[in-house]
């Protein structure tokens, strides 16, 4: 029986994002394959977060180009990638906060392509005269990564409902980094 990998690190990722203590027995479990099948496709958990991490990057990518960051204002942009990260959320939350990724001092170079691609969406609403300058364009994306794992969790913890929540991310993040007209 051949073990479909991303399914197995879909299945890590939700017991994960739940629960961060989660034992390689409990994913191999989940993912309806033994322990000795876990360790065959990830030597350990060191392999295991890293293999998740490459498909939070991927997937993430792939909102990021779903939600057009280029195209129409800022502010259109940032909704539009609020709504696309949404499905990858839980998966996020649990990545920006496993500090077992930085242990080694190498960060992944694709966590600074997707930062990137992020400070020049701030960057763009605050060039053009949308969003606040007062703000660094990498606390406003640090601000992002934060809102979104603190609405996945919320999600997940059925304080907020689900259908609530990109616009909840969306209105407070823009009404915290909109440029006041009023002086």
């Amino acid at each position: 029986m051949a073990v479909d990998r991303e399914q197995v690190l879909k299945e890590a990722a939700a017991l994960l994002t739940r629960r961060a203590t989660t034992s390689m027995d409990e994913i191999a479990r989940a993912a309806g394959i033994s322990r000795a099948t876990l360790h065959r496709h990830f030597a350990g958990r060191d392999a295991l977060i890293r293999a998740l991490e490459d498909l939070g990057i991927e997937q993430f990518t792939q909102a990021m180009d779903a939600a057009r960051l280029d195209d129409g204002d800022a502010a259109d942009a940032l909704r539009r990638l609020i709504a696309e990260a949404e499905p990858v959320a839980g998966v996020l939350a649990f990545l920006f906060t496993e500090n077992q990724l930085f242990e080694s001092g190498e960060i992944n170079a694709g966590w600074a392509r997707l930062d990137d691609r992020i400070n020049a969406l701030f960057r763009r609403g605050q060039e053009q005269g949308d969003f606040r300058i007062d703000l660094s364009s990498a606390w406003l994306t640090e601000a992002f990564y934060g809102l979104i794992g603190a609405g996945a969790w919320a999600v997940h913890e059925g304080r907020v409902a689900r259908n609530d929540l990109n616009h909840s991310i969306a209105e407070l993040l823009l009404g915290g980094i909109r440029r006041s007209m009023e002086k």
